[in-house]
């Protein structure tokens, strides 16, 4: 890709983001949201309960913080951002012959999947969609590894059904 071709795609990106945003009525969000939620859990029980909900999948106080307080924007832009690797990774994976199947079951292997827990339309148990607001952990944790110990990193991917389930096995044992 080209500098200007680069260029156009975040341009792209920020417009969708920008779009999405208006559609469904986030743009207003202020950028200290993370702490408002935190200050005003006990006084409202669906706060109290989505809190509630992602602490469940191993999400802390710092990890609401960090991605709530944040412009919606650069949410937005970051979840971009992980769709482009995973498709990226799907479209190599075909290119070597690979099926539909195999390459996305492959994508699942390789990167965190985000969304809502609570969706088992596409995988069930630990393979489900992380919280988002386990991102940064997740990076840290991925650089962490991969520069530690790569060899024993790579061998605990390929032992997992799915990088969430690698991602839930380490919240649990503490070490994420």
């Amino acid at each position: 890709m080209t500098l200007n071709e680069a260029r156009k795609a975040v341009r792209d990106l920020i417009q969708q983001a920008k779009e999405e945003a208006e559609k469904e009525g986030t743009s207003d969000i202020p950028q200290d949201y993370g702490d408002t939620l935190i200050d005003t859990e006990q006084n409202t029980q669906a706060i109290k309960t989505m809190l509630e909900k992602r602490r469940k999948e191993g999400v802390r106080d710092e990890d609401i913080r960090w991605w709530w307080n944040m412009h919606d924007l650069e949410r937005r832009f970051l979840d971009k951002d992980d769709e482009l690797s995973r498709v990226a990774l799907f479209i190599h994976n075909i290119q070597e012959g690979r099926s539909s199947e195999e390459a996305a079951a492959l994508v699942k292997k390789y990167f965190p999947i985000f969304g809502d827990p609570d969706d088992a339309s596409t995988s069930s148990g630990d393979d489900r969609p992380l919280p988002y607001e386990l991102k940064d952990r997740i990076n840290i944790y991925i650089q962490h590894r991969a520069t530690e110990d790569s060899g024993k990193y790579k061998k605990d991917i390929e032992r997992s059904s799915s990088f969430n389930a690698l991602v839930r096995k380490e919240i649990k044992s503490g070490r994420l």
